[in-house]
C-alpha cells in the first residue's frame, strides 16, 4: 500500500504540470526552433584543450546529444571518442555564438568526430580500427536521432591529418567532395552548409607536400563545392604536442567556424 501510495505521489509530481519530457529537458516543442549541428572529423574536432571551470557552465538554450543519444546540457568535453583525452573543442563557443546572434533558438550540438579517423572511415561501412568504431554510420544514426526533435542546419568539418601520406593525399579532393555529396543526400537537404576547419599551423611540425595538397583541398572548397566554407587557423597555438590546438584557439576557432557560417547565410550566397 505504502509503494502504490509513492507511485502516485511520483507520477502526479512529474507529470502534474503537464510539461512534456521535451520541454523538460530544454527541448523546444517546435523542431523549427531547435537548430542542430553535426560536428565531425577527427581529433581537433572532438577537441583536446584543458578543461576549465568556466567550461563548465551551463548556456541554458545549448544542448549536445550524449553518448546514449539523449539530449543534455552542453559542457565541455562533449565528444567522447577518447574519454582519457578528450577535452575543450571548438564546439561550445560556436554554439554560444550561434545562439547569441539567434535569441529565439535553442542550439542541438551532435558530437560524432572521432580522434585518428582517415576520411575512408567517413564512408558507409567504414571502420576505425584503432577505436573499433564506424564514425560515418555511427554519425548518420546518431543525426537522424537529432532529427526527430530538430532541424539540421550545418555541418562541422576539421580533420585531414590522417590524410596526409603520399598514399592517401592524391585522394582526399574525391574522398571530402564525395563526403558532402552524401551527406546532403542522407538528409534530404541539398543546400546544407559544410564548414571544413584548417589544420594546425605550428612552426615546430612543417608541412610536407602531402599536408599541403589536403590543405589545398580545404582552402580551395569554396570554389569548387557550393555552400561551403574554409576557416583558416593562423596565428593559433598548439597545446604542447604539435598536433592540437590549445583551449584558446579552440574557443577562436568556435568564433571563425560561426563567422564563416554565418558568411554562407548571406543574401549573395547562392
Amino acid at each position: 500500500m505504502m509503494i502504490n501510495r509513492f507511485l502516485v505521489c511520483f507520477t502526479v509530481c512529474f507529470l502534474g504540470s503537464g510539461t512534456s519530457a521535451a520541454q523538460q529537458s530544454g527541448i523546444p516543442t517546435d523542431q523549427t526552433q531547435f537548430h542542430l549541428f553535426l560536428l565531425a572529423g577527427q581529433s581537433n574536432m572532438a577537441g583536446r584543450g584543458k578543461v576549465s571551470s568556466s567550461d563548465k557552465k551551463i548556456s541554458p538554450r545549448i544542448l549536445t546529444l550524449n553518448k546514449q543519444d539523449a539530449w543534455i546540457a552542453a559542457v565541455d568535453p562533449i565528444h567522447f571518442d577518447k574519454p582519457g583525452i578528450v577535452g575543450v573543442g571548438l564546439g561550445k563557443t560556436f554554439a554560444k555564438q550561434y545562439a547569441a546572434a539567434h535569441p529565439d533558438i535553442t542550439v542541438g550540438l551532435i558530437p560524432c568526430a572521432v580522434g585518428g579517423s582517415p576520411i575512408s572511415s567517413w564512408e558507409p561501412g567504414g571502420f576505425h580500427k584503432s577505436t573499433k568504431t564506424h564514425p560515418y554510420d555511427t554519425a548518420i544514426q546518431r543525426t537522424h536521432r537529432a532529427m526527430q526533435d530538430g532541424t539540421l542546419k550545418g555541418v562541422l568539418w576539421h580533420q585531414g591529418e590522417s590524410d596526409c601520406k603520399p598514399e592517401l593525399s592524391g585522394l582526399y579532393k574525391t574522398r571530402l567532395h564525395r563526403l558532402i555529396k552524401r551527406f546532403r543526400s542522407e538528409f534530404e537537404d541539398r543546400n546544407l552548409p559544410f564548414i571544413a576547419g584548417q589544420m594546425g599551423q605550428f612552426k615546430e611540425r612543417p608541412w610536407n607536400a602531402d599536408k599541403n595538397l589536403v590543405n589545398s583541398v580545404h582552402k580551395n572548397l569554396p570554389a569548387q563545392v557550393k555552400l561551403t566554407g574554409f576557416v583558416n587557423s593562423d596565428g593559433l597555438s598548439h597545446k604542447g604536442d604539435k598536433i592540437h590546438f590549445d583551449s584558446d584557439s579552440y574557443r577562436e576557432l568556435g568564433q571563425r567556424y560561426f563567422a564563416t557560417f554565418g558568411a554562407l547565410q548571406s543574401p549573395t550566397q547562392n
